[in-house]
């Protein structure tokens, strides 16, 4: 197995740290009451899942 020859420096493992982000989270609009909802999932204001109700709101 690998191991480091030499310590790695404060800045570079922060300069590398800093290459890691988070991203957005992406919303899709929701058919039946047009507001942003996860995709593949219930939409937490009006209950709606695949043109069916399956949440009472």
């Amino acid at each position: 197995m690998a191991v480091p020859k030499r310590k790695m420096s404060r800045s570079n493992t922060r300069h590398r740290r800093a290459q890691w982000k988070v991203s957005a989270v992406a919303t899709v609009a929701c058919p039946q009451c047009k507001s942003p909802k996860l995709p593949h999932g219930a939409c937490t204001v009006c209950g709606t899942y695949n043109g069916r109700q399956v949440l009472s709101v």
